[in-house]
C-alpha cells in the first residue's frame, strides 16, 4: 500500500539549486532513511512533506485516509500549555473515543449509546491510554506532567513533541534526527519501540546504529542523483562502495572512505541481547580487546602537536553540586598520553559541567585540577561559532591559524583541512550566513582542529553531521596522537574511536570502564540476572467488561486494571527485602531498618488488595 509518493520535486535559493527533478515512493511497513551531505536539502525535503514549505516544481501526494506525524528540528508547540495538556490537545482519535465513553456513561438509560461508546474503547485499546502516554513520557525522562511549556529546553521540547508523535500511532511518521537530545537509554528504547510497532518511518538521521537495527531501506541523494538501498546501514555500505567502483567517477579517496567504514563494521558484534555474556565478565579481556582495536588503523596524517610532558592533567578529590544535585563527589583521575576517552551518561548527569571544570571555565566546590604546562586544549561546545556580517568560510578558520604543523617538516594549510572537511574551494569563498545548520558544525570543528591542540574535547560533536562527515572525522581522530576525551551519544562514533569510558551514573558517580560502548552495554547486560517473572498473559486476560452488570467509572476501570500490576510489582518487592534478612552479618540497627521498610510494604499489598477485591465486588454485582 504506497502512503506517499514524491513526483520530480526541485528546490532552488537563488543561484543554489539544492536538487531538481526527484522522485520517490513510501510504501506500507517501510522504515526509510533519507541521508545525504550537509547542505543538500534533506531538511527542505522534509519542510516540503510537512507543508512548511513549497517546492520549485513536482507535486508530493499522502494516500488520503492515513495518519500522517511530523517531527521537525524545531517543534511546534503551544508555551502557555503543560506537558500533560500538550498530549490531551493533539489531534489523537483515542481522544475523541475517551470523550464519547465518559458522555456515555452520564446517560446510562441510553443502552445502545453506551455500548457502542464501549466496543469503541475495546477496538481503540483505549483503556490503556493513560498508562501508555505516561509509560512514553517517563522513557523520555518527561515525568513532571505539570511543566509548562515555556520552562523547558530545546532538548525537552524535542523530546515532548517525540512522545506526543508516537502516542498518536500515526500510519506514517516522518522525523528530523530523531536521536537528537536523546542519551543512550532514550536511543535504545526509541530502537526498540519501533521495531514492535507497526508505524512506517521516513527519517533524517546520523546514527548509524539507529540506520543499522531500524531502517530497511536508505533513499541516498548523492549529486543531485537518487539512490534506494533496500536494506539496513551495512547493506547500503556495501552497495554504495560497489556503486561508486562501477561508476568510477569519485576520487580514490572515497573509495577507500566506503570500504574501510564497510570493514569496521563487519568487525562489529551483532546488536545486543540481553542474555548473559559471561566471557565479558572478565575487565582483563575488554581491555585486552580495547588495546589492540586502533592498531589495524592505517595512519594517513602524523600530526605534528607539542609533545606532552610527564604531567598532563590530574584532578584530585574534585566535588562539584548544584544546589541539591551532586555532580561530582572527590572524583580522583590522572591523564595518561594518548588517552581516549568517552564520557557517556543520561542527560542532566554533569557530563558538560565536567568538561567545564576539566577546561577551567567552571570552577570546582572542592579539590585541585592540576594542568601540565605543555597542554593544550581544543574545546568543541555545544554553542557553535558567531561569525561576523559577510565573514567568508576561510577567514572564519584562519583567525584561528593558517595550517597545522605534520611530522616531517610537511604542513596540512586551512584550505586544506577545510577540503578534507568537504569544502571545496568554491564553498571556502562562501559567506557564513549561506551556510546550513550541519555545514556550520562542520565549519566550526575546524576552528578548533587548526589550533593543533595536543588535548582535544568533544562535546557532542556529531549532532547535524552527515555520514559523510562523521568518516571524515573518525579518520583524522584515529591519526590524533594527542589526549581525546568525547561526551557523544553517537554509540557507533564511540566505538570507533574511544579506548575507555567514564560513566556518569547520578548523584556524583562515577565509572571507569575499560572499553568502547558496546563491550559496555554486553558487560552490563551480563550483570542482569533478575529475569521477567511477571509476565502478564494476554490470553488469558480477564474480559470482565463485557460481562459486567454494574458498569464501572472510567477511572475505576483504570484504577482495576493498574491495581494487578502494582500488587504483583509489590509482591517482588517483599520477596527481595525479605531476601536481604538471610545476610548473618546484618547489625540490630539494620535489621530494624529492613523490618520497617519490609512493613509498610506489607501494608500496601493488603490495602491494593482491599480495593481491588472492593472493585471486583462491584463489578460482578
Amino acid at each position: 500500500m504506497n502512503y506517499l509518493t514524491v513526483e520530480n520535486i526541485s528546490k532552488s535559493y537563488g543561484e543554489l539549486t539544492l536538487f531538481e527533478n526527484i522522485s520517490f515512493s513510501i510504501h506500507k511497513d517501510q522504515k526509510v532513511a533519507f541521508v545525504a551531505k550537509n547542505g543538500t536539502g534533506k531538511t527542505s525535503i522534509l519542510n516540503i512533506l510537512e507543508k512548511t514549505d513549497e517546492p520549485d516544481t513536482g507535486n508530493v501526494i499522502f494516500r488520503k485516509d492515513i495518519k500522517v506525524s511530523f517531527l521537525p528540528q524545531e517543534p511546534y508547540l503551544n508555551s502557555e500549555l503543560t506537558v500533560e495538556a500538550t498530549i490531551f490537545n493533539s489531534d489523537n482519535p483515542i481522544l475523541d473515543v475517551i470523550k464519547n465513553y465518559e458522555k456515555a456513561l452520564l446517560n446510562p438509560e441510553d443502552e445502545d449509546a453506551y455500548q457502542a461508546a464501549f466496543e469503541q474503547m475495546d477496538i481503540q485499546n483505549a483503556w490503556d491510554f493513560e498508562t501508555q502516554y505516561k509509560q512514553i513520557l517517563f522513557k523520555l525522562k518527561l515525568d513532571n506532567l505539570q511543566q509548562k511549556v515555556s520552562s523547558m529546553s530545546g532538548g525537552q521540547k524535542k523530546r515532548l513533541s517525540l512522545a506526543n508523535a508516537l502516542i498518536n500511532k500515526p500510519d506514517l511518521l516522518v522525523l528530523d534526527e530523531p536521536t537528537n537530545h536523546l542519551d543512550l537509554e532514550m536511543i535504545e528504547w526509541l530502537e526498540e519501540f519501533f521495531a514492535k510497532e507497526n508505524i512506517t518511518l521516513f527519517m533524517v538521521t546520523h546514527d548509524r546504529y539507529f540506520l543499522e537495527r531500524v531502517c530497511n531501506e536508505i533513499i541516498e541523494l548523492d549529486h543531485g542523483e537518487l539512490f534506494s538501498y533496500k536494506g539496513n546501514y551495512s547493506y547500503y555500505l556495501e552497495k554504495k562502495e560497489a556503486r561508486i567502483e562501477q561508476q568510477n567517477v569519485e576520487t580514490g579517496k572515497a573509495k577507500q572512505l566506503y570500504k574501510k567504514e564497510l570493514t569496521w563494521m563487519r568487525r562489529q558484534p551483532k546488536a545486543r541481547t540481553t542474555k548473559s555474556k559471561s566471557r565479558i565478565d572478565d575487565f582483563t579481556e575488554i581491555k585486552h580487546k580495547a588495546s589492540k582495536r586502533r592498531k589495524d588503523h592505517e595512519i594517513q596524517l602524523e600530526l605534528n602537536m607539542e609533545r606532552l610532558g610527564s604531567k598532563i592533567v590530574e584532578l584530585k578529590k574534585v566535588s562539584k553540586s548544584y544546589k541539591d544535585k551532586v555532580i561530582l563527589e572527590d572524583f580522583n583521575y590522572m591523564f595518561q598520553k594518548g588517552e581516549r576517552v568517552g564520557i557517556i551518561g543520561k542527560n542532566g548527569t554533569g557530563k558538560s559541567t565536567f568538561l567545564n571544570i576539566l577546561t577551567q571555565t567552571a570552577q570546582p566546590d572542592t579539590g585541585k585540577i592540576i594542568i601540565g604546562e605543555t597542554v593544550k586544549f581544543g574545546y568543541y561546545t555545544q554553542s557553535g561559532i558567531t561569525p561576523k556580517p559577510n565573514q567568508k568560510v576561510i577567514d572564519i578558520v584562519r583567525e584561528f591559524g593558517d595550517y597545522i604543523p605534520l611530522k616531517k617538516g610537511k604542513q596540512i594549510s586551512a584550505q586544506q583541512l577545510l577540503e578534507r572537511f568537504l569544502f571545496d574551494r568554491k564553498k571556502q569563498y562562501d559567506f557564513v550566513e549561506k551556510l546550513s545548520g550541519g555545514e556550520r558544525k562542520r565549519l566550526y570543528l575546524c576552528t578548533v582542529l587548526i589550533q593543533n591542540p595536543n588535548f582535544l574535547i568533544l562535546d557532542e560533536p556529531t549532532n547535524d553531521l552527515d555520514i559523510v562527515t562523521l568518516n571524515v572525522l573518525e579518520s583524522f581522530l584515529l591519526d590524533f596522537p594527542g589526549c581525546l576525551l568525547v561526551v557523544s551519544h553517537d554509540r557507533y562514533f564511540m566505538d570507533k574511536i574511544v579506548d575507555h569510558l567514564f560513566i556518569f551514573r547520578g548523584e556524583g558517580v562515577v565509572e571507569d570502564f575499560p572499553g568502547n560502548y558496546s563491550d559496555f552495554r554486553a558487560y552490563d547486560d551480563s550483570k542482569l540476572v533478575i529475569t521477567e517473572t511477571l509476565e502478564d498473559d494476554k490470553k488469558e486476560k480477564k474480559n470482565w467488561k463485557k460481562d459486567s452488570n454494574v458498569k464501572l467509572s472510567y477511572n475505576e476501570q483504570k484504577e482495576y486494571k493498574n491495581l494487578e500490576s502494582k500488587i504483583k510489582s509489590l509482591e517482588f518487592d517483599k520477596l527481595e527485602m525479605e531476601k536481604k534478612f538471610l545476610n548473618p552479618d546484618l547489625s540490630p540497627d539494620e535489621i530494624n531498618k529492613l523490618s520497617s521498610t519490609l512493613q509498610v510494604i506489607i501494608n500496601s499489598i493488603e490495602e491494593k488488595e482491599m480495593r481491588w477485591l472492593e472493585l471486583t465486588e462491584k463489578m460482578e454485582g
